[in-house]
């Protein structure tokens, strides 16, 4: 069995492993934003300690090696702008990611998800690369566009974005086929 490397560096990221030091960073850049959180599975952090919990679970899962999720930092600065998590079963890693508003539109996202994107496509066991969005969700969309991914179609009733809607949400399933 193979993982990803617990760094990835970018030109203007570095991209590591959370730690328990992370949480306040997170819950004040954007785990508590509603307007971040719009689009995601969770609802937004009511408290730091819903935050260190997530920490916590995020430090568990790199140690089981069951998913892989990241904290996306400008290295310019070593400042938190978001997260990144590979998901790998089998032959497939699906991925999602965040990013905190005022860092919105400027790239961050699309360099993070492109490191990782890469990184996976490199492995020869991995034949297909895929992430999901809310059709409402544009800037997600654009993002998995500009790192190579095709949108493969609609699924209908999808996910519960509960901070849009508590019935299931159309999402756009996003993929990179190895050929």
């Amino acid at each position: 069995m193979f993982f990803p490397p617990r760094e990835l560096q970018t030109t203007r990221l570095r991209i590591r492993p959370p730690k328990m030091e992370d949480a306040e960073a997170i819950y004040e850049g954007y785990a508590q934003d509603k307007q971040v959180t719009k689009y995601v599975i969770w609802s937004p952090h009511s408290s730091i300690e819903i935050t260190r919990e997530f920490m916590r679970r995020c430090i568990r899962v790199w140690e089981e090696k069951t998913a892989f999720p990241w904290v996306i930092i400008r290295r310019d600065e070593n400042y938190v702008v978001g997260m990144v998590e590979l998901r790998i079963e089998g032959h497939k890693a699906d991925l999602g990611y965040v990013i905190s508003r005022p860092e919105w539109g400027k790239g961050y996202a699309t360099e993070a998800v492109q490191a990782v994107v890469s990184w996976a496509v490199e492995q020869p066991s991995i034949m297909r690369v895929w992430a999901l969005c809310d059709v409402d969700n544009i800037a997600s969309a654009r993002v998995l566009e500009k790192v190579g991914m095709e949108r493969e179609g609609v699924l209908r009733q999808f996910i519960i974005h509960p901070n849009v809607s508590k019935k299931p949400r159309d999402v756009y399933c996003y993929s990179l086929i190895k050929g």
